[in-house]
């Protein structure tokens, strides 16, 4: 995890253009305020580095593969090469951030760990270092989340976590964030709040960017041995908070020929009242901490969202991605549930490689594009589809 600079990093701060800011309760003034004067010099310690990429290497099984897959860029009339996030320790990208944030959190002499989570896969992450640290562990998450992501709340508890649900509005991810909010409010001095997206008051969106840019940084050299070259035309990553995408834009931010493309959930349409597509249908506030773009009604009211990926079934963007759309840095797409579906049984059919739903609306996005045969396209593959299985049975359209 190299420290880099781009003019596309937050301010001193913690801005990205006009988005992002802490807006927090006085209560957790002193927790946000230590973590902000503190986790560079920690995380960019020569030791904290030795033990992050320790972990990385022997427990999650990095570097993960860069894989062209023939079958997909056949017929997308592209070189399109797979990040094969979905191969980590745990089933996808999460764990990267959840390793570097329990280092710190020990680092802060922090004794308890809580976490939301939306389709479970950072939840299980979470619970997953918490345990191999020995650390309490509660995540909280919706009712709804919950029930269409039991495998997920299982492998939580068996790994020692008290999963919580959410019972309030919509029963899903911003619901669970709220809850754990309230619960670090309660708890403030000896908890430590793994939040597992690039969302949330400052330092959290810079954090958890620098923990995934892991992603891009092995992206740049695998491609310089398959490719002769560092930089890719385009790189493709799904957005619901959007820390798979952070870790996969990260090291191409200031390099204008890569178009960074953002996928969101358009759910039923972005049209149809039951969408998570936040930059087509949002407009600037302030969600869980952070100045960002998100779906809200004219007096200010957060809009439910709707996504058949419960990760991607949330109001709002992190305000990294929500400065990349408003400077154009980045292109925004939507893909609905429909299309996200077919992609991920195309995928599965094309590759053998059954993809996160998530995953899947990045796939969809493929075919919205114009590629010449000679681009490299980069699709961060971010979790893989066995935490989905009773999602695409119930859809059954294979």
């Amino acid at each position: 995890m190299e420290q880099t600079i781009s003019k596309y990093a937050v301010d001193e701060q913690g801005y990205y253009g006009k988005f992002g800011g802490a807006f927090i309760p006085e209560m957790l003034y002193p927790n946000v305020e230590e973590l902000k004067e503190k986790y560079l010099d920690i995380i960019y310690a020569p030791e904290f580095q030795e033990a992050f990429h320790g972990l990385l290497k022997d427990y999650v099984g990095r570097p993960t593969p860069l894989y062209f897959a023939s079958r997909l860029s056949e017929k997308h009339g592209a070189k399109i090469y797979l990040k094969r996030e979905d191969l980590c320790h745990t089933g996808a990208h999460k764990v990267n951030n959840t390793v570097g944030q329990i280092l710190l959190a020990q680092r802060l002499g922090k004794k308890k760990i809580i976490a939301e989570t939306g389709a479970g896969q950072h939840g299980v992450a979470t619970a997953t270092v918490c345990a191999l640290m020995g650390m309490e562990c509660i995540v909280y998450m919706g009712e709804v989340d919950m029930a269409r992501q039991r495998p997920n709340v299982e492998r939580m508890r068996i790994l020692g976590a008290e999963v919580r649900p959410a019972k309030s509005g919509s029963r899903t991810l911003k619901d669970a964030t709220n809850e754990a909010m309230r619960h670090w409010i309660n708890n403030p001095n000896e908890t430590h709040y793994i939040i597992g997206s690039v969302v949330g008051p400052h330092p959290y969106p810079d954090m958890v960017a620098r923990f995934q840019s892991v992603i891009s940084e092995e992206m740049r050299e695998q491609l310089l041995l398959k490719e002769g070259t560092e930089t890719p035309d385009y790189v493709v990553a799904c957005v619901g908070g959007g820390s798979n995408a952070a870790g996969a834009f990260y090291h191409f931010l200031d390099e204008p020929e890569v178009q960074l493309v953002a996928v969101e959930a358009a759910g039923h349409g972005v049209d149809s009242g039951k969408s998570a597509a936040t930059t087509a249908l949002g407009r600037d506030g302030v969600l869980h901490g952070s100045r960002t773009i998100l779906m809200q009604t004219e007096d200010g009211q957060v809009v439910e969202p709707h996504s058949i990926s419960a990760g991607l079934d949330y109001p709002g963007i992190g305000p990294l991605h929500a400065h990349l759309f408003d400077s154009k840095r980045g292109i925004f797409l939507n893909a609905t549930d429909e299309e996200a579906m077919v992609a991920g049984v195309e995928l599965s059919r094309l590759e053998g490689i059954i993809p996160a739903i998530e995953s899947a609306h990045a796939i969809a996005a493929l075919g919205k594009l114009t590629f010449k045969p000679y681009d490299v396209v980069v699709l961060n593959l971010s979790g893989r589809g066995d935490k989905d299985l009773e999602t695409y049975i119930k859809w059954g359209g294979y």
